[in-house]
């Protein structure tokens, strides 16, 4: 059965729709007029070439058509070159055109390098024309005095862009200043010194070469502003008389124990001496009844031993004060009634 006109013709149209969509695909003929207009000299076979090597033209064709109205005389392999490489070829040629509005000497090739190293090389030449601030955190340091002074610096940094490759980042300008800082200020015989002077650190920070390996030029170092901390000398000159209080007491508290355990030590031997005495003074009965027996003593010197021994004790009991002052005593002065 034959179509209907109507139907066969709306194939048709869909057919031409589909051809010219594969067709414009890989032949961007929109992009390849644009580019003859702006003066690109660049063949459609070209454009296919890089369809066929994922190159997507677009990418290509439109920076150098910037880079062919600004006079860079840059090329197609270049740019493609690059983009393959994984640079972003747009934010290269926009740096190349700041470069050469600014009157700064940079070539297609540093502008490639410096962008597939990761750094930023529109932004670094907008740096080499107007300068950045970088504020530095809060740096204490300790002046000879003892007193703490806390420190605040505003670094003027210029991109430098023949080091951006291999030179260090911010990050070892802000600990180089701060330093510098700690080195001006700890060398200081007092803070008021860094009071009443607060360009000697610029001065003295300055004078150190800090940009030196740093993808920047250092151009000022203000300070912005000096405040007066805790007296650190005073703190640590108490710790450490604390310290040496505790060991001082530490000391005193070992002797003092060292002179317990001797006077224990002592106590013991007391004890153990008065053992001895007492073991020996039990031996004097039996020598005693060995003399009376073996017959070396007789039963008079006996008797004579033992009167002797009484009234030497009866001498002692009298000789004391206190059976002297004892309420049974007698006095001297007054015979007893009988």
């Amino acid at each position: 059965m034959p179509l209907d006109p109507i139907v066969s013709a709306v194939i048709i149209v869909v057919l031409a729709i589909i051809v010219i969509s594969v067709f414009l695909s890989f032949f961007p003929l929109m992009l390849w007029i644009s580019a003859l207009a702006s003066g690109v000299r660049i063949g459609i076979i070209t454009l296919v070439a890089m369809r066929l090597r994922r190159v997507v033209p677009s990418r290509i064709v439109n920076p150098m058509i910037k880079a062919t109205k600004a006079g860079l005389g840059l090329t197609i392999n270049q740019l493609e070159s690059h983009f393959l490489a994984g640079g972003n070829v747009d934010r290269v040629v926009n740096a190349l055109i700041a470069a050469q509005r600014a009157n700064i000497p940079l070539v297609f090739e540093r502008a490639a390098a410096i962008d597939l190293a990761g750094r930023d090389v529109l932004q670094a030449v907008q740096m080499s024309v107007n300068p950045r601030v970088i504020e530095t955190p809060i740096v204490a340091a300790v002046a000879k005095d003892g007193i703490e002074v806390k420190v605040k610096a505003r670094v003027t940094v210029r991109a430098n862009i023949e080091r951006l490759v291999g030179g260090a980042g911010e990050e070892t300008i802000i600990a180089r200043v701060g330093e510098g800082i700690v080195t001006t200020v700890g060398s200081s015989n007092s803070h008021k010194d860094v009071l009443e002077n607060p360009d000697l650190i610029s001065r003295t920070v300055l004078g150190k070469g800090l940009d030196a390996g740093t993808a920047f030029e250092i151009l000022s170092i203000d300070i912005a502003d000096v405040d007066v901390g805790k007296n650190i000398g005073a703190h640590l000159q108490t710790e450490q008389a604390e310290a040496d209080k505790r060991i001082a007491q530490a000391k005193a508290e070992e002797r003092r124990a060292m002179a317990v355990a001797q006077e224990q030590e002592m106590k013991a031997r007391v004890v153990e001496m008065r053992a001895l005495v007492v073991e020996s003074e039990s031996q004097v009965p039996l020598a005693m009844a060995e003399a009376l027996k073996s017959g070396k003593i007789g039963v008079m010197d006996y008797m004579n031993l033992k009167n002797i021994e009484a009234d030497t004790q009866m001498r002692n009991a009298i000789g004391k004060p206190e059976a002297a002052d004892s309420p049974g005593s007698s006095d001297p002065g007054h015979g007893g009634r009988s």
